[in-house]
């Protein structure tokens, strides 16, 4: 008789069968965890006796290579996926058979074992150097003071994060340095973040699991509170309390822009954004056959759970539910969770048969009770299209096949088969009159395409960028006039920062007060505003009636103090650059001799220039005409036309 370990205090009643060997347990009633049956199934693929002596396997890792890694007592395999073993490594310490090895990138392994971090380099296995390397924890023979709960690696990275008990959160580089560490409690400003109800007892309590889109690491305390920290440093980016649904939860990275957060006691499933922390939606489940059960998300974004209900809950990015079963649930449970296809799409489950089932519901919490396993049912599905793919009954064809390998030496329980079921690659379907038969053709591919693990990574992490750019999308028209916006009042603060330094860094205008400075710019420009006015007036009276000398004289004035005030105005002058430009155009009014003149622009949009000649009797003439050519053409026709007017107005003067 082959009996499991319990790891609470469960009451344990062994029945062996040709195929089964089933350990019934129970909890009993308890403030903490309320009534739910745990379940424990053994499998094992011979024929037990009492003198029969089968070691169990740790929790599995399914390797890019397609082979299963598992340890057991002192010992690490690599098993192939026909369940023959590839190779053995023995290692100088117990291995944690509740925590599977984790994958570290570029051909490693880590595993906990007595409560040290071994770290394996596949690449030398077969050869005479050593594979096994102690990355944490004491030597041989030297005392363990610490308890290791749970690691995970960053293959980006390389960074390996410990979680060790009532010690903290540690990150390693992979070849041994200490990068950062840090406790459930942060002070930051004079405030602590973290435990503010019980900072003496507080600690973290989970595995660090790890976001390979985001960088993320999420880790709960033993008060009810999930951390989120950046793989880069030791700051949190949020902390969110669920102590309110219970204290005790798991925690599963989507890699698609969301977080998996599952309350076993209170069968219920949470999804939250990774960038705010904030609860996008919470879904009620069946009951779940242990405190650790996570949910398996695939590369549709669908997050799917099996339940002691007999069903399988898949939920997709938006929380809408699809139940799945083979069969009537009435006698059937699903108490291990389930594993991802090669392709990443598919999952493959198992729902237990029993001969008799019993549930009962007390307020929020349900209790399952069963006895004697018939028969196990294997089942690849898609859960976001619904499509089944493969389903074979345990004992099937592949089973069998197993339990004349290697595998036969070991207690296998559904997960490990489960395992060697993701990692086969060898199964197809064909359909029949009384419906799905499996085929195992080692010729033949899986249905679905199998990729890598980046390529599996990179069609997940797709969604969650796809979702952040998004408040980006919209009307085009409007996102460009905003930039256009935007660019034109950054030129205009660069204009204005220009000019101030240009401003404040000129002698002339160091000693005068910024008050000041601007009053006389006021005054000036009101100067001015009276002059245009003026000038104005006069020059419509010049063009309306003939102008005498006086207001000949009152127009030049006044056009030579606007002038000045004009070119005490302009940015040059402002900024104590008052220079005069050696190409300009010479001004009107002009005088020469005892003839003076006038130009400005007429009512109807022409050029019109007033002459005025002085005689020596004091009596004087004006005359004005109209010119239709611009007064732009260059100064030396500008003198020639003049010259010409000044000397037909004295021959006709003379003949008079």
């Amino acid at each position: 008789m082959a009996v499991t370990p319990a790891a609470t205090s469960i009451v344990s009643m062994a029945v062996t069968s040709s195929f089964f060997s089933c350990v019934l347990s129970s909890l009993p009633m308890a403030v903490t965890m309320p009534m739910i049956h745990l379940l424990i199934f053994v499998f094992a693929l011979a024929t037990l006796s009492p003198s029969s002596a089968y070691d169990r396997l740790s929790k599995p890792l399914v390797g890019d290579d397609g082979r299963i890694y598992v340890c057991s007592n002192k010992k690490l395999f690599a098993f192939e996926s026909n369940g023959s073993i590839s190779w053995t490594m023995h290692i100088d310490y117990k291995c944690n058979v509740a925590v599977a090895p984790v994958h570290g990138g570029f051909g490693k392994i880590y595993l906990i074992a007595d409560n040290r971090i071994l770290m394996v380099k596949l690449e030398n296995s077969g050869t005479s150097e050593p594979v096994a390397e102690l990355f944490f924890g004491p030597g041989p023979g030297q005392q363990v003071e610490t308890e290791i709960i749970g690691l995970s690696v960053s293959t980006v990275t390389s960074t390996v994060f410990i979680n060790i008990k009532n010690r903290g959160l540690f990150a390693y580089k992979s070849h041994g340095r200490l990068l950062w560490s840090i406790g459930p409690v942060l002070y930051k400003f004079g405030y602590h973040q973290g435990c503010r109800k019980n900072i003496t007892d507080c600690s973290f309590a989970s595995v660090p699991v790890l976001d390979q889109c985001e960088g993320s690491i999420y880790i709960s305390n033993t008060e009810g509170q999930l951390y989120c920290l950046s793989i880069r440093g030791r700051h949190f980016r949020w902390i969110q309390d669920f102590s309110y649904l219970d204290r005790n939860f798991t925690i599963t990275a989507g890699n698609n822009g969301r977080l998996y957060v599952t309350v076993p006691v209170r069968a219920l499933l949470l999804a939250l954004d990774v960038f705010s922390g904030n609860v996008l939606w919470q879904r009620s489940i069946g009951p779940l056959s242990k405190a650790d059960s996570v949910p398996v998300v695939d590369s549709n974004g669908w997050v799917s759970i099996g339940s002691l209900d007999g069903f399988l809950y898949s939920f997709s990015p938006t929380g809408d539910l699809k139940k799945f079963s083979r069969r009537n649930t009435d006698n059937y449970v699903i108490q291990v969770g389930s594993f991802l296809d090669c392709s990443g799409f598919a999952v493959y489950t198992s729902q237990i048969e029993m001969e008799g089932k019993v549930s009962h519901t007390a307020g929020e919490f349900a209790t399952v009770s069963a006895i004697r396993p018939k028969v196990a049912l294997l089942t690849m599905l898609v859960p976001a299209t619904g499509s089944i793919y493969w389903s074979e009954n345990n004992p099937g064809q592949l089973t069998t096949s197993l339990s004349k390998s290697d595998l036969s030496q070991f207690l296998v329980d559904e997960e490990i088969l489960l395992a060697f079921l993701a990692a086969s690659m060898q199964l197809f379907e064909r359909k029949c009159a009384d419906g799905l038969v499996p085929i195992y053709n080692a010729e033949t591919g899986n249905l679905l395409q199998c990729r890598t693990t980046g390529q599996k990574l990179a069609s997940s992490c797709s969604q969650a960028r796809t979702k952040l750019v998004s408040i980006y999308t919209g009307n085009e028209r409007v996102i460009a006039l905003f930039l256009l916006f935007e660019s034109t009042v950054l030129a205009i603060l660069i204009g204005l920062v220009r000019f101030c330094c240009s401003f404040w860094a000129k002698k002339k205008l160091q000693d005068q007060g910024l008050g000041s400075f601007l009053a006389k710019r006021c005054s000036l420009q009101l100067k001015k505003k009276a002059l245009d006015r003026t000038i104005t007036e006069l020059e419509r009276k010049a063009t309306e009636e003939a102008a005498d000398r006086e207001v000949l004289d009152k127009l030049v004035d006044m056009s030579k103090e606007r002038e000045g005030i004009q070119r005490k105005l302009s940015t040059t002058y402002s900024l104590g650059r008052d220079k005069s430009d050696s190409h300009a155009r010479s001004i009107l009014p002009l005088q020469t001799g005892k003839t003076k003149s006038y130009s400005f622009q007429g009512t109807r949009g022409k050029n019109m220039t007033m002459f005025h000649t002085m005689s020596d009797t004091s009596s004087s003439e004006s005359s004005y005409e109209g010119e239709t050519s611009m007064l732009g053409n260059k100064d030396s026709s500008t003198k020639a036309k003049t010259k010409a007017l000044m000397m037909e107005d004295s021959s006709s003067s003379s003949s008079s």
